[in-house]
């Protein structure tokens, strides 16, 4: 397994990390991810660390809280093996405070995650999403004085807009608090928005990316077809419908895939494996979260570290998965000279 530094810190993390959404399936919209028990969870914790997958990656609201809970118990016993990351922000109980990044609620899911996790400190604590309502300066004293009571060890952030990011980072220089050192952000070969704002941010910054659903919903992983229906166990299916994430047309999601496909039958990879590894050499990229039903999806998704796709190879798939970028972006095109893309444009 590779190790990159995350972010401006100290901390370095494994190219791959673990989701845990599909563990617990509580409830209609996890139970299509996944129903993993602990017997099962602490399988493939054993697989990720023999792999020298050490990072796992949860969140309070991933099946009420029995993510959080099942991932304790998997790791038990071994806590000083591995790296705990997870989130906070989403309504995570019935009264009006069990919400945002207020002062009240980030200390309660704290300690609540801490006891669910059954550790006294989490590695990674990021806010699941940007809350207006809640003064920025707020949220990162309170997150500041979480790390300096030794409960979390770094801070970072989802979801975030690039002014959203960038007013934290200047907030936190400013009054000398802890700083985002990571962005869980969704980044995929059919999902690029990513590379607009958020990676020349992610660069100049020092933030890093961990990506989230690096197989845009599933539509990467192999079994998608021209002409065919979705599988009935996806986060696509009609059951799971409120889950597809953002629009995809089949005639670019077919391209794609065709790509891939071409990629594929040169490198002896599978559809998943170039997908993520396509990702793991973008820039701003310090771990990909992928999930696993079971133990041959673990194993497949482990796959796709330990070599590198050539420039060609990329090239081909930066050529279908492109798509007209939004302004300002395309205007900076003609200014590339003096303000120059995250990625080359001759990469893309």
């Amino acid at each position: 397994m590779e190790y990159r530094q995350l972010g401006g810190s100290g901390l370095k993390v494994p190219a791959l990390s673990f989701g845990t959404g599909t563990f617990g399936g509580k409830g209609d919209l996890f139970r299509a991810w996944g129903s993993t028990d602990v017997a099962e969870a602490t399988r493939l914790v054993d697989i990720c660390l023999e792999a020298g997958l050490n990072m796992f990656d949860s969140a309070d609201v991933y099946s009420g809280g029995l993510a959080e809970e099942i991932l304790g118990q998997a790791i038990k016993g071994r806590r000083d093996a591995v790296l705990i990351s997870t989130k906070a922000t989403f309504q995570s109980g019935e009264g009006p405070n069990e919400v945002g990044s207020s002062r009240y609620h980030l200390t309660r899911a704290v300690e609540a995650a801490l006891r669910r996790l059954g550790t006294d400190h989490i590695d990674l604590f990021q806010l699941h999403a940007f809350d207006a309502l809640t003064p920025i300066e707020e949220a990162l004293h309170t997150l500041d004085d979480l790390v300096r009571a030794g409960k979390i060890r770094y801070i970072g952030c989802s979801n975030f807009s690039g002014w959203h990011l960038m007013k934290s980072l200047a907030i936190s220089e400013k009054y000398g608090l802890a700083r985002h050192v990571a962005h869980q952000a969704y980044y995929s070969l059919i999902g690029r928005d990513y590379e607009w704002e958020l990676m020349p941010l992610g660069l100049d910054q020092k933030v890093s990316a961990i990506v989230w659903s690096p197989l845009g919903w599933g539509r990467l992983t192999g079994k998608i077809r021209r002409g065919a229906p979705p599988p009935e166990k996806s986060r696509l299916s009609a059951k799971a419908s409120a889950d597809a994430g953002p629009k995809v047309s089949d005639e670019y999601l077919f391209k794609v895939v065709d790509a891939i496909d071409e990629v594929a039958a040169e490198t002896g990879k599978t559809v998943p494996q170039i997908a993520l590894n396509w990702l793991l050499q973008r820039p701003t990229v310090a771990s990909i979260i992928v999930g696993a039903r079971n133990e041959e999806q673990l194993r497949q998704n482990l796959g796709a570290v330990g070599w590198n796709l050539t420039r060609e190879q990329v090239v081909k798939l930066d050529a279908a998965s492109e798509l007209p970028s939004a302004y300002p972006y395309w205007h900076q095109v003609q200014f590339a000279d003096r303000n120059p893309p995250a990625i080359p444009i001759s990469q893309t």
